[in-house]
């Protein structure tokens, strides 16, 4: 297997597990404020990665910096993908199942090729038109469940939007692909979550607390906002 290949099914593991991993977060803290901490926490690490790598290597080290024209791109992706995106789909999460959730992300694939196609005029063939027409009605026909929507619609719309906003971001993406890829990722995760996380504490929301319970059976950890 690929390098490539292997970074690609490794991403979409850790993509998969992120939904019901934020999903058990969202009940005890704002949406808002826990799309702030996830994106800030990843551009973190990227950033801090960034770091490690030119201390071990500093002779050999060198980043690849978008042009002064791509970074207004750049800017468009940080803003829908990162400070959007995210927001959306926190709000959505805590209106429907993560399962539902999870599966309607597949929309973000068929939006991507869709602003492809007619915003930037990439080329496509019948198969990839099937292959989009396949994944959505695969999705729907998992992510439906009867009553699972009782509480409206808005919840699976903001899931929808979230994935129309990452579209906007990958499509975006593309001018400023050719820079490292470490770094426009850290940057659009520490902007964005600086900006979400401004938005949250402004708006009054509480940073969460941590705290391990013990008991006899051992111990609990618990998070509250």
């Amino acid at each position: 297997m690929s390098r490539g290949i292997a970074y690609a099914l490794a991403s979409a593991v850790l993509f998969g597990m992120s939904t019901p991993l934020a999903k058990s977060l969202v009940t005890d803290i704002s949406p808002l404020l826990l799309a702030g901490l996830l994106y800030m926490g990843s551009g973190l690490g990227l950033l801090l990665l960034l770091v490690g790598r030119r201390l071990s290597a500093p002779h050999a080290f060198s980043i690849a910096l978008p042009n002064r024209a791509e970074w207004a791109w750049l800017a468009g992706a940080v803003f829908s993908g990162g400070v959007m995106g995210p927001v959306a789909l926190m709000y959505g999460l805590a209106a429907i199942a993560a399962s539902t959730a999870s599966l309607m992300l597949n929309l973000e694939a068929v939006f991507t090729a869709l602003l492809a196609w007619f915003l930037f005029r990439e080329n496509f063939d019948r198969r990839i038109v099937i292959g989009m027409i396949a994944i959505v009605s695969g999705g729907a026909l998992l992510a439906w469940t009867p009553g699972a929507w009782r509480g409206g619609s808005l919840g699976p719309a903001l899931v929808a939007a979230a994935c129309l906003c990452w579209a906007v971001d990958n499509n975006l993406t593309r001018k400023p692909s050719a820079g490292d890829a470490t770094l426009i990722a850290g940057v659009k995760g520490f902007v964005a979550g600086a900006v979400n996380l401004s938005r949250a504490l402004l708006l009054g929301h509480r940073m969460p607390a941590f705290s391990v319970v013990a008991g006899a059976e051992g111990s609990d950890f618990s998070v509250t906002a």
